[in-house]
């Protein structure tokens, strides 16, 4: 038997790093204040600088890198999904 998925609408966005804690939609901002998603950040030239995050998924804890895409799903369950993955399965809505 063969399968398709169901044409379903999500909600998501890049991440890229430090910028994410500012152009990061609210339900990510609620996210990392519930620690549900935690920024990963390493210390450069003295300074810290995010270089991702490490998302609690319904899998387990996964972690996403600058350029993943962040994913909401149906039932607000977050994931990450690589940017060429992520183009290849989703389009956008008007």
């Amino acid at each position: 038997m063969k399968f398709r998925k169901k044409p379903i609408v999500v909600e998501a966005f890049c991440f890229e790093g430090a910028d994410s804690e500012i152009n990061a939609p609210d339900w990510f901002a609620q996210a990392l204040d519930s620690e549900n998603a935690t920024l990963d950040r390493a210390i450069k030239d003295g300074h810290a600088h995010v270089y991702g995050c490490t998302i609690d998924t319904l899998e387990g804890k996964m972690h996403a890198k600058k350029g993943d895409y962040i994913i909401r799903g149906v039932n607000g369950e977050l994931y990450p999904c690589k940017a060429g993955i992520f183009h290849k399965t989703y389009e956008a809505v008007k």
